[in-house]
């Protein structure tokens, strides 16, 4: 069989229980790569694949060697492996990268796919004008408050920063945040602005916002939201002809 097809999954959040088991999902998530491995050329990880990501200079987050195991394999064996950062991980520099292949991106992708031009984002940040969501986001990139935050001794930081992500979590499944239609949604109207000055885009795909939408903006340019594995456990494939939204059940 030959890897020709381009897959892309975001918002796993291994290492949070609030959806039921992690350990469970990253099984789950291990069997649906051993499923594509014998006909994925590429593999885009658009963001928050754990629930929080910090790398120490002599440590990172205990766990998830089922995943990280895999990925590594893969890679090694040839499969190109693109992880995007999210709002959760952000803080992913080069150990994921240097034990497992992966090549990481931190901004926006946009790249052709046989003959098609893809923008691949996480989500977050864009044609959001929240004033909290944006300070949060400029304290979480700034350099110097990464810098102080190695300060705090791993055990106690990562523990913080669970409980932090955890409150988010629960928020979440109180209040889940719907699809708020084509012209309130911020990724789709961030999406049409993109195409003002980019008409000629094929594809835009997005995670962060754990809905599964399908959305055709013009005659030629069309965007996805592809769910999340807490819920959905969803993706996009393309085959170099046609891009479909599935779920792996």
């Amino acid at each position: 069989m030959a890897k020709d097809k381009t897959y892309f999954v975001s918002d796993m959040h291994f290492g949070s229980d609030i959806f039921g088991s992690s350990t469970e999902r990253e099984k789950c998530f291990v069997r649906w790569l051993d499923s594509i491995q014998a006909e994925v050329k590429t593999l885009y990880l658009l963001g928050d694949i754990f629930d929080f990501w910090f790398e120490y200079k002599k440590a990172v987050p205990r766990g998830f060697t089922r995943f990280l195991g895999k990925i590594a394999e893969m890679s090694d064996a040839g499969t190109e492996i693109h992880y995007f950062t999210g709002n959760h991980d952000i803080w992913a520099f080069d150990y994921l990268p240097r034990e497992t292949g992966v090549i990481l991106h931190k901004e926006p992708l946009v790249t052709e796919i046989s003959g098609k031009t893809f923008y691949l984002a996480h989500g977050d940040g864009l044609g959001d004008n929240s004033h909290a969501f944006k300070l949060i986001r400029w304290v979480f990139h700034n350099r110097i408050c990464q810098k102080l935050f190695t300060l705090i001794h791993p055990d106690l930081g990562i523990g913080l920063a669970h409980i932090w992500a955890k409150s988010s979590r629960m928020k979440e499944l109180a209040h889940p945040a719907p699809y708020f239609g084509e012209n309130k949604e911020h990724l789709a109207l961030y999406a049409k602005q993109y195409l003002q000055a980019h008409p000629d885009t094929d594809y835009l795909i997005f995670g962060h916002r754990h809905i599964l939408l399908d959305l055709m903006l013009s005659k030629k340019s069309r965007m996805m939201i592809i769910g999340d594995w807490l819920q959905y456990f969803s993706y996009a494939v393309f085959d170099g002809k046609d891009l479909t939204l599935e779920q792996f059940i």
